[in-house]
């Protein structure tokens, strides 16, 4: 049978698209789904630990949002530098001073376009790809993720139209290693504290790599599902992070993801029994429904876009039809939807 990216599709009230984070973070709302009963309970994000047993695996993505949004004037051929400035987001880093890119006004950005940034940094479009995919050389003077720092915009999804004060509520607390162009906003809920109520129960929490980028938010233009290419992203996994899934998956214990970016990189690497060996590498792995999943057993996530491929995700986890019917239980109690939006838990 066809999937049609329309059967993905569903009605959010714009006022449901979350505009601003939850205070305090794990004060969000909750929705927990059973799959093996379709009950469905409303509980608030903190009460996930309600959920936990000793035993169990949480499985969380440690990226760190860069400030990935810059904005750039052409030189011109005179040296000049020309009136408008054109939009960069860092997408994926390629070498020491190359990246991929997403660039407005694309069609003026041709090979061999000379950029400027900031006096301590400038660039050159040296790669041309579709859909305004540039590779762009960068040369700076310092460090260049200092420099980010300085002239750098946090990479808010377009939905998101109000000013982010704090912009370390676009990070979970557990960030560690630079790298993504979006946060795994599922884990954005989480408090140092009810982590540490988390492991006083018994639960392990492992960690895991995926560095945020157009693999995760590219959105889905092609009718037939099977016609969307995902694009690739880093992704990493060490030994012992390795070993405390592989140990849970061997002993019958659950492993519960954090996350669709946690959950792409758990079924990149697992063997069909579940089990996990460190490895590093680019993953383009499309999981929609017909998927069998082999290395997780539960999964905490947030309320997603029409038609894209995380729903397309959670539509393999808990079935099409379960999704959306959730959804619209969902809309009709007033979740807040997308980054910034509540959480559910599907058991």
């Amino acid at each position: 049978m066809q999937l049609k990216t329309s059967d993905f599709d569903y009605y959010l009230p714009k006022e449901l698209i979350a505009q601003t984070p939850a205070e305090p973070r794990d004060s969000s709302r909750l929705l927990v789904y059973d799959r093996a009963s379709g009950n469905i309970e409303h509980r608030i994000f903190r009460d996930v630990t309600d959920y936990l047993k000793e035993g169990d695996v949480l499985v969380v993505n440690n990226t760190k949002v860069i400030p990935a949004r810059i904005f750039a004037k052409r030189v011109l051929e005179d040296g000049s530098l020309a009136q408008g400035e054109c939009e960069v987001l860092l997408l994926k880093r390629l070498d020491y001073t190359k990246w991929e890119c997403i660039t407005r006004l694309a069609k003026k950005l041709r090979v061999g376009t000379k950029l400027y940034f900031s006096d301590k940094l400038s660039g050159e479009v040296v790669g041309y790809k579709e859909e305004g995919l540039r590779d762009i050389c960068f040369t700076f003077d310092g460090v260049f993720e200092d420099i980010l720092d300085e002239i750098g915009n946090m990479p808010l999804p377009p939905y998101i139209t109000k000013k982010l004060e704090d912009k370390d509520r676009y990070q979970t607390v557990y960030c560690k290693t630079n790298g993504s162009a979006a946060a795994p906003t599922a884990g954005l809920h989480f408090t140092p504290e009810l982590l540490d109520r988390i492991r006083e129960k018994g639960v392990e929490i492992a960690t895991v790599l995926l560095h945020v980028g157009l693999g995760t938010f590219r959105p889905v233009k092609e009718e037939n599902v099977l016609d969307h290419k995902m694009h690739s992203e880093y992704y990493r996994v060490d030994e012992r992070n390795a070993e405390i899934i592989t140990r849970a998956k061997r002993e019958g214990r659950r492993v519960i993801c954090v996350g669709t970016t946690s959950v792409r990189v758990l079924e990149s690497v697992a063997a069909e029994d579940g089990t996990v060996q460190a490895c590093s590498g680019d993953t383009d792995i499309f999981i929609y429904p017909g998927y069998k999943f082999k290395a997780v057993d539960a999964l905490i996530t947030n309320f997603h876009l029409p038609q894209s491929t995380l729903l397309m995700l959670i539509s393999a986890f808990m079935g099409r039809e379960n999704a959306l019917e959730t959804y619209a239980v969902a809309v009709e109690e007033k979740y807040r939807f997308f980054s910034f939006g509540d959480a559910m838990l599907i058991l």
